[in-house]
């Protein structure tokens, strides 16, 4: 609590929740009724739309990954595209192509997939080179070039991609230029055991058509409450001394030595200053959903893996004694000062 009051202005710690933040925590509630045991996903996915940021999901096929991304669509006033991602997919296939039109004499631009609000990449990595660069922009400058033509995205726009860890025959690795364009790398697990026995009375509830007439019918929230909580995330208190612990997190993934031989020895490339900005956003954005207006160390500590299990290139040392990202930036932060 001394940490919490030294790093808090003492006139925000009684705020009181906004209107977005009561919409974002019914649609928190709502997403959580249709997503059984997955938390974590659904929060980091809430952290990725109030950071204005991408989402890459690794897991298991089964974890809801799709049903999860579909079931936030419906939370929300836009539109949501699915694509599977297959290896002979073309660029065309989700930035739209031109068209000619005979009875105009002219050509006319037909849209893509990805001029909707929320994307589902599903498979990312079965997609070849080509089709990856296509996204990449997409994802980085929010517009599509075809031919000599640029065309804008929505405001709202934001691309979850799901890749399998188990079957890598016939995937293209992401490059590294791509990965950092996303905001959070979420691994999902299986749920326990008793959410699984939840999962499966819904599942039969639904094959039933018999979902549960008691449950609250929720309205979908407007984007322009969604942009008015972005403003309010952005806005959120963090103290002068945290904003140097962030740095300093990142800072020593490109110079792991300084905090001991071993973690220098584990790490080849560190972390861009893109990484910094995202675990700034997301470091707000947890706060701002756990209804608080100011944020803590382990709001940075938490979102840390997910912003940078990605971002860094472990050294050959590093695989060979087995050593994860997980396992780098867990020794990483427990040697990093609190202050």
């Amino acid at each position: 609590m001394d940490l919490i009051k030294q790093n808090t202005k003492p006139s925000e710690l009684h705020g009181q929740e906004s209107a977005a933040q009561q919409a974002l925590m019914c649609l928190k509630n709502y997403i959580n009724q249709e997503i059984i045991g997955q938390e974590v996903l659904v929060e980091r996915m809430l952290i990725g739309l109030l950071a204005d940021g991408h989402i890459l999901v690794e897991g298991a096929p089964g974890l809801a990954k799709t049903r999860a991304i579909n079931v936030l669509s419906k939370g929300i006033q836009g539109d949501f595209h699915r694509v599977q991602f297959t290896p002979d997919l073309l660029p065309a296939d989700l930035t739209g192509t031109e068209i000619y039109r005979p009875q105009q004499g002219s050509f006319e631009f037909q849209k893509g997939p990805l001029f909707h609000n929320l994307i589902l990449a599903d498979e990312i990595n079965r997609s070849p080179a080509k089709v990856q660069a296509a996204l990449l922009e997409a994802m980085a400058e929010r517009q599509i070039t075809v031919g000599q033509a640029t065309y804008a995205l929505p405001q709202l726009f934001m691309v979850m991609a799901t890749q399998n860890p188990i079957e890598q025959e016939g995937t293209y690795p992401l490059p590294e230029a791509q990965l950092d364009r996303f905001l959070l790398h979420v691994k999902v697990d299986y749920p326990e055991a008793e959410h699984e026995k939840s999962i499966l009375r819904l599942a039969r509830s639904e094959a039933r058509a018999e979902i549960v007439k008691t449950k609250k019918q929720f309205e979908s929230i407007s984007q322009s409450t969604l942009f008015t909580a972005r403003n309010e995330v952005l806005d959120l208190y963090m103290a002068d001394s945290l904003e140097e612990y962030l740095l300093q997190i990142i800072l020593a993934t490109r110079n792991p030595a300084a905090y001991g031989k071993d973690l220098g020895t584990w790490l080849q490339y560190g972390a861009s200053p893109r990484a910094s900005i995202a675990l700034d956003r997301c470091a707000r954005a947890k706060a701002w959903l756990s209804q608080r207006d100011f944020v803590s160390p382990e709001d940075i500590q938490d979102m840390a893996f997910d912003v940078l299990r990605h971002r860094l290139i472990l050294s050959y040392e590093a695989e060979a004694e087995g050593i994860t990202s997980d396992y780098f930036i867990k020794e990483l932060i427990s040697r990093v000062a609190v202050p």
